[in-house]
């Protein structure tokens, strides 16, 4: 026969188990850690190709390499 747990056993159970979900859980993530790998090194070369150019005093613009 089946034994049906007592209210501390199952207050032990749950307790186990929001441990578990506290412990494994990714929770909050500032907005600068959303941004992955790929899309921060895209944005730093795309600011960079940015600075590369330069306004020519005559009117148009002079590359940087």
């Amino acid at each position: 026969m089946d034994r049906i747990p007592d209210r501390d056993e199952a207050a032990a159970i749950a307790a186990a188990l929001e441990r578990f979900v506290a412990e494994t859980s990714q929770g909050y993530v500032e907005e600068a850690e959303r941004i992955g790998p790929w899309q921060r090194a895209a944005l730093s070369e795309g600011v960079r190709a940015k600075a590369s150019v330069l306004q020519d005093p005559q009117g148009g613009l002079k590359w940087l390499s």
